[in-house]
């Protein structure tokens, strides 16, 4: 977050919130609208949450019923590890939601945000059996960090947390959940968002160019390789295009200049 956003948002902290938590509510409720303003949203079916600072292992999401370019700092709701609303109307939690996102947060503690679609580039890629092939560059160089998770019915059964964690992998950011939709993960809202905007754009690529109903051109396998290693030194921890920590503040900036300030409320 920029500086003069930073000031800005500071002023509607609510009285008696740590400034840490309202910093995290604002970057949340800004990737919300920006799911919605890159045409990733799906009404309000899919969620984004990100932990809080602090041994109470607390989580926010959205709440039920919330559209996403309505989403505000002070609407998320707030949940610990055991599904418990512990801020927010109970009812308006989304218990597939829960189970998803809670996985990830006990299990990798470092991982601060989880994001979850279903946007129709990458439900197209999670029902094609060879999932998302390595036929664009935006493919390849994201492949060391992607993994698949076969579709289990709607997420409501807490066993299958420890499946979706495995399949993510300790170093996985992107998780195409078959059949379903796709998963991304970060240190940060920015990064989370980051590799689902790539994630987007790689799925729409292959559509595209399997819809123009000739041959494809095949990458070597030595082409494919070389550059899946650049993409390791490029988009991984400490690589010099770290994922969403150059985009961001430009991101918020859009936002602002599209949808106004109405997130940091």
């Amino acid at each position: 977050m920029n500086n003069d956003i930073a000031q800005l948002s500071s002023r509607a902290r609510p009285e008696g919130m740590y400034a840490a938590e309202w910093r995290l509510r604002c970057d949340l409720a800004a990737c919300y609208q920006l799911t919605d303003l890159h045409g990733m949203s799906d009404l309000a079916s899919t969620h984004i949450s990100v932990m809080l600072p602090g041994p109470e292992h607390h989580f926010l999401v959205n709440p039920l019923g919330t559209l996403f370019d309505e989403m505000t700092a002070s609407a998320l709701i707030k949940v610990d590890l055991d599904g418990r609303v512990v801020q927010g109307d109970p009812s308006l939690l989304n218990p597939a939601g829960f189970i998803i996102h809670s996985a990830v947060h006990m299990a990798q503690t470092d991982l601060v945000c989880v994001m979850h679609s279903h946007t129709r580039a990458n439900n197209a890629i999670a029902m094609q059996a060879m999932g998302l092939r390595p036929l664009s560059q935006k493919a390849c160089v994201m492949l060391d960090f992607l993994g698949y998770h076969d579709y289990e019915g709607t997420a409501l059964d807490e066993d299958e947390r420890e499946r979706l964690v495995r399949d993510l992998g300790p170093e996985g950011r992107v998780l195409v959940l078959r059949n379903h939709g796709a998963l991304t993960v970060g240190r940060s809202v920015a990064e989370a968002f980051c590799w689902m905007l790539r994630l987007e754009t790689a799925c729409q690529f292959q559509i595209d160019g399997q819809a123009g109903g000739v041959p494809l051109h095949e990458l070597s396998e030595a082409t494919i390789r070389h550059t899946r290693a650049q993409g390791r030194k490029m988009l991984g921890p400490g690589g010099f295009m770290e994922v969403g920590t150059l985009e961001w503040p430009g991101l918020l900036r859009k936002l602002e200049r599209e949808r106004g300030s109405s997130y940091r409320t």
